[in-house]
């Protein structure tokens, strides 16, 4: 029995900066709103723009880096899954939601800000988040000290 194949590959640009969350563990969830457009032709030749918007969650160190770097306008690749969920709302109507969940990402152009994304400030996590020991501490118990940490590497 073959099994299913649940694959989206989106190239837009976000409608609005990203929205950082942490859970009560740490660990980071961003939530983007990436436009994609498609133009045609109609019958008459005239040209037709359609965007759909697109509701994008990335977790762990890819949302951080994500929360990080990107903002409104700038181009991005994503690639992951749909995924369709069902929910009661407040007022006890049936609410459908439809997101599409991250596993890669790939920041493209140069959107509002030119071709250079600059860090922002992370909003603060939560008191439960593990914090990284420092380099120093790693090199005082003898873990051998890498050049390079997670943090310096954008993606």
């Amino acid at each position: 029995m073959a099994r299913g194949v649940n694959k989206v590959i989106l190239v837009g640009n976000l409608g609005n900066d990203p929205d950082m969350k942490y859970t009560q563990g740490g660990m980071a969830i961003c939530t983007l709103s990436v436009a994609t457009t498609t133009v045609r032709k109609d019958r008459d030749g005239n040209t037709q723009e359609k965007t759909q918007w697109h509701r994008v969650k990335l977790f762990g160190r890819l949302g951080e880096i994500a929360g990080e770097y990107l903002r409104k306008g700038r181009q991005v690749y994503i690639e992951g899954s749909i995924n369709y969920d069902k929910f009661t709302g407040q007022d006890g109507q049936e609410r459908f939601v439809t997101e599409i969940i991250a596993d890669e990402m790939q920041m493209l152009g140069g959107g509002e800000g030119g071709g250079r994304a600059e860090p922002r400030e992370r909003p603060a996590r939560p008191a439960a988040a593990p914090r990284r020991e420092p380099a120093a501490a790693r090199q005082e118990s003898g873990v051998a000290d890498d050049p390079f940490t997670d943090d310096d590497i954008p993606f």
